[in-house]
């Protein structure tokens, strides 16, 4: 496999406020240092595939109004290669026009598609794996999705179902998928930590160029139809117009219910590189170091006093003293702050105003 055909797309579109005040619709999370490093989720993303392909084979799939954002944070991708979605479309149409896209510059491409908000904790883990996955895409037909190994009876994921019986004969590693899951209920979920052979679906693909076109156009031949008609506008000074004028004509469906539950190919690669995609307060919570007393904090001086299982974000402050909290997100951003209790972090989007 050689390198110069590996293709990274980070899908980068997504609009909200799960992590106000820090994120608002203007600046969602995938542009925020939500981990308090000095780098954005989104630049995070692009530094753990360091070594798989090379920047100018980086692609990022973003919303019109988020272009400038993406420039500034990621000066090493060409900026032609900042695709711009003039409305929001979900994912199928995202990912088909990039890897439209990407094989008319590259016949020949080896796609990974990655979410731009999640975090990952061993990296070199991760590059492994997905080194050993592309290996296989580019000697097959298959489309793979990577599996994240469950470590609780988690209700906010679907689920991947292995076929555990049999790996594949090119690689030890992967297995045929039996089928998807949608979000399940707590009885369901902890059903599924028994059997081993569930697996959190992570929203990371790995595929060909000529695969998921392939897979396009047998089972969604509309909108197939819409990305080979622009053939020959791509890489052009048309190529704006056309898509602002054609996307909106996408039906609104997620690569998971317009290809991986119906393609026949179709592979899991169980995995294990500390995984999680950051949809809460809560999830960062569990993902950033704790206390003695369950309190994480991300910050330069912040002081936790008889407070406990408490998140605190306080970057612009020079000095936070928290005194008798028991599970609250503290945050502030740009004079506001906000206080709210955990367990009531899904009202936080009417907080915002957004």
């Amino acid at each position: 496999m050689a390198r110069i055909n590996n293709h990274l797309v980070i899908m980068a579109g997504g609009v909200g406020s799960r992590f106000w005040p820090m994120s608002t619709v203007d600046k969602p999370k995938q542009f925020i240092d939500v981990l308090g490093v000095g780098r954005s989720l989104m630049q995070l993303t692009f530094d753990r595939f360091e070594g798989i392909c090379d920047p100018e084979n980086v692609w990022i799939v973003t919303n019109k109004r988020y272009f400038d954002i993406v420039r500034e944070q990621l000066p090493e991708v060409p900026k032609e290669n900042i695709l711009l979605e003039p409305c929001r479309r979900n994912t199928a149409p995202c990912i088909a026009y990039v890897s439209w896209r990407i094989k008319s510059k590259d016949p020949n491409a080896n796609i990974v598609v990655s979410p731009s908000d999640h975090i990952v904790t061993n990296p070199i883990e991760f590059r492994r794996v997905v080194e050993s996955c592309l290996k296989f895409t580019s000697e097959s037909d298959a489309i793979v999705t990577l599996g994240m190994k469950p470590t609780r009876p988690e209700t906010g994921y679907g689920y991947i179902q292995a076929d555990l019986g049999s790996s594949s004969v090119r690689n030890k590693e992967i297995f045929r998928v039996d089928q998807f899951r949608e979000k399940p209920d707590l009885a369901t979920a902890t059903q599924y930590l028994r059997e081993n052979n569930f697996f959190w679906n992570a929203g990371i693909f790995i595929w060909s160029a000529s695969t998921i076109i392939n897979a396009f156009r047998v089972y969604q031949p509309s909108l197939a139809k819409v990305f080979d008609s622009l053939k020959s506008v791509y890489n052009t000074d048309e190529e704006q117009a056309q898509i602002d004028l054609r996307y909106p004509e996408c039906e609104n469906i997620s690569v998971d219910y317009a290809i991986m539950e119906k393609a026949e190919e179709i592979f899991v690669c169980p995995a294990d590189f500390g995984w999680s995609d950051l949809g809460t307060w809560g999830s960062l919570l569990m993902q950033t170091k704790r206390d003695l007393y369950g309190n994480s904090v991300i910050g330069n001086d912040i002081q936790m006093i008889e407070s406990k299982n408490c998140i605190v974000h306080a970057t612009q402050e020079k000095k936070v003293v928290v005194q008798g909290l028991d599970g609250y997100i503290v945050a502030e951003k740009d004079n506001t702050l906000l206080i709210c209790k955990l367990s009531e972090e899904q009202r936080i989007k009417q907080f915002s105003g957004d």
